[in-house]
């Protein structure tokens, strides 16, 4: 123990004598050094995974996958948060908390490229189509091949035969390799957040902390503008880019079969990640305190201090034993999980953010298919209009905090305030909609063109059944009279002319437009209702986004403050673990479940079975979506009625707590004085009676 307490003072004193040393590496420039550093992990981490939203639908395609499924390799990513964020958490405040945010990039980064690996270990996409690049135009096949009623089942369908190699494919599904690289990402992300946080608010002056996690917070949400950008940008691009000739592709992005270059991305934002690891590995594990740091901050010295439910204390800076630490852990999580405040706050996050998980998780998709964006302006449109809202949102939110000076329970009064607004803003988007998309068969009947409706409508009618068609391909055309059909076998076209995209069909018997019988490849536009009320879908979701992100800063620091502050890491920790356990890993899929529901044209895989969704009953889609959304919201704000209770009573509490602890200071204090009089007194007597003394004695 003697040896052991001689290390620990050598390695004190070799501590303060490097910082003597080196006076150039002061506290402010080591913390604002840090800051810089987790404000580029905090961009690196937000485009990865703002890409990775942004590539829903193209892996939806790519994979021929639903929703639900997009939506378990989403919530995959928080997996990786559950297995070990409560230990990170707790153990890494205190351990070097700089290093093992540098890890944790380290292995985002790798996590990253294995998502981009099936791209280079998958066939070449193929898609269904009946539109062929040849060279000479007039040996082009009949798109209505005839054949005899024997050889149809016997709803009138062809057989599903399935294609040529899929005795390989049919068991190996590449989607796993982009669901085990999200966990690895959720693994390394880890320590970035509360780790990170509470280095910042350990070391920070109180009052520039909320300025400080505002900033952090900002950049976290600036860099999902370059994640969607990035999205946008690889959206245009084929995903066989430098292995195909780009002439023979016979689809555009704006075709529900378009798969973009995803795996580009990925690889992109995995170099990123890799570079914002460099920093940390050169900074301290801790600071020196800057300034008058009085004991109201014990958290700065110590992560347990003085707790009266707890007697154990040891300082962060000291090397305890990891039994020591695990000891501790278990009456800690008591403590924390016994405030009643903190478990309110942290149900109604819980519930907020299931809601806007949800939301900005389909959000791109839902701009597709309601409004029939292509997937490159959908992300094009959240990158460069919505996300910089919400920066600017957080942004203002942390400055007005500091400006007015506002407690906690200030903070919460404007952090419900502003969701509240937002929740009523958004009750509007109900009313934006759009007619879904005249599709023969699906949302037409062949019989009646006249309206839109969502009844079982059979794809075989007269004008096509001498055509041996499947009823199981999408390769849509668009006729002359506008009206799109889901491939041009079944809107009866015998003949073709052209060749890729220029390809046009002829005697088409189902289009039945006097003197013209011809249609084109690809979906009819029929945009006019949609072009006119997009603008105002933006607008509205560009201020509502704004209001609600203005609490985001007040919200986050009310976690900090309304506990103790040597449970403030692990409180950070826990959060982070009950909202990715209980909204970060089952939104997106029960989300991405209801979508499925809505589903009106599924697409076919190449070896059989269902792929991914063509075509939605956009009416129902908005209903689900909408409405899921803001039911959620509903709930969260039922839950915030007890906890402001709790929080006041909570807040009368500490103060009237403070006011006996002053009374009792005070009187200690005098009490003290009182004593020192005395000593003061008694000490004068003594020195008089000792000077009279010493007189008489020289006297004599």
């Amino acid at each position: 123990m003697e040896v052991g307490a001689e290390q620990g003072r050598a390695q004190e004193n070799g501590r303060s004598d490097t910082a003597a040393k080196e006076p150039r590496s002061s506290p402010c420039s080591s913390l604002k050094m840090f800051l810089v550093a987790l404000s580029f992990a905090y961009f690196a981490k937000a485009l990865s995974g703002s890409y990775m939203k942004s590539t829903i639908t193209q892996l939806e395609r790519r994979f021929d996958i639903p929703s639900y499924l997009i939506g378990v390799i989403d919530g995959s990513f928080e997996i990786g948060n559950l297995l070990v964020i409560a230990f990170v958490s707790y153990f890494g405040a205190k351990l070097h908390r700089p290093k093992i945010i540098a890890v944790g990039c380290v292995l985002m980064s790798i996590g990253t490229f294995i998502i981009a690996l099936p791209h280079f270990i998958i066939g070449r996409y193929e898609f269904e189509t009946s539109v062929r690049w040849v060279v000479n135009s007039t040996l082009n096949p009949s798109p209505c091949p005839v054949g005899s009623p024997a050889d149809l089942t016997q709803d009138g369908k062809i057989p599903d035969v399935p294609a040529k190699g899929c005795e390989g494919d049919s068991n190996l599904s590449m989607w796993i390799y982009v669901l085990l690289g999200n966990v690895l990402r959720g693994i390394g992300e880890t320590p970035v957040q509360p780790l990170g946080i509470s280095y910042i608010d350990d070391f920070a002056s109180e009052e520039n902390a909320a300025l400080y996690v505002g900033c952090v917070q900002t950049i976290s949400v600036v860099g999902p503008v370059f994640g969607y950008l990035l999205g946008s940008l690889c959206a245009k691009i084929y995903v066989d880019i430098g292995f195909v000739k780009m002439e023979t592709i016979t689809i555009t992005p704006a075709d529900a079969r378009w798969v973009g270059a995803w795996w580009l991305g990925y690889l992109i934002a995995g170099v990123i990640t890799l570079l914002s690891a460099i920093p940390f590995w050169f900074l301290p594990r801790s600071l020196p305190m800057s300034g008058p740091r009085g004991p109201e901050r014990p958290e700065q010295t110590s992560f347990i201090k003085d707790s009266p439910l707890m007697k154990h204390k040891y300082p962060a800076d000291e090397h305890t034993s990891f039994l020591e630490m695990a000891k501790d852990f278990i009456p800690t999580l008591r403590t924390l999980l016994g405030h009643p405040v903190y478990l309110i706050y942290l149900c109604v996050t819980i519930i907020q953010l299931n809601s806007l998980i949800g939301m900005v998780t389909y959000k791109p998709k839902y701009i597709e298919q309601h409004f029939r964006q292509s997937a490159s302006k959908a992300n094009f449109l959240m990158g460069v209009i919505n996300i910089p809202a919400v920066a600017l949102g957080m942004f203002s939110g942390g400055l007005l905090m500091k400006r007015l000076k506002l407690n906690i329970m200030g903070a919460a009064r404007f952090a419900f305030g502003t969701s509240l607004i937002g929740y009523i803003l958004s009750l509007f988007f109900f009313a934006m909609s759009c007619e879904n998309a005249k599709v023969a068969g699906v949302t037409l009947s062949y019989n009646s063109m006249e309206g839109v409706s969502y009844d079982k409508h059979p794809v075989f009618t007269a004008c096509n059944s001498d055509c041996f068609c499947s009823a199981s391909d999408w390769d849509p055309v668009c006729g002359e009279n506008g009206i799109t059909y889901v491939s041009p076998c079944l809107a009866g076209c015998s003949s073709s002319a052209g060749s890729g995209k220029n390809t046009v069909f002829s005697n088409c018997s189902c289009v039945g437009v006097a003197g013209n019988f011809t249609a084109s490849t690809g979906q009819c536009p029929h945009k006019d209702d949609c072009d006119r009320m997009f603008p105002y879908f933006l607008a509205l979701s560009v201020i509502t986004s704004f209001i609600i992100s203005l609490g985001g800063t007040p919200g986050y620091m009310l976690l900090i403050r309304c506990i103790k502050p040597q449970l403030k890491s692990l409180a950070l920790g826990f959060h982070a673990l009950a909202t990715r356990t209980l909204a970060g890993i089952p939104a997106p899929i029960y989300f991405g479940a209801i979508i499925d529901t809505t589903c009106l044209k599924w697409g076919q895989k190449r070896c059989g079975g269902i792929g991914a969704c063509r075509i939605y009953n956009t009416t129902a889609y908005r209903i689900a979506y909408l409405g899921l959304t803001l039911s959620l919201r509903t709930i969260s704000f039922v839950i915030c009625i007890p906890g402001f209770i709790l929080l006041s009573r909570q807040l009368k509490k500490e103060e009237r707590n403070a006011i006996h602890g002053a009374l009792a200071n005070g009187g200690t204090e005098l009490e003290a004085l009182r004593k020192e009089e005395f000593v003061i007194s008694n000490s004068d007597q003594s020195q008089r009676t000792a000077d009279n003394s010493t007189d008489r004695e020289t006297r004599l």
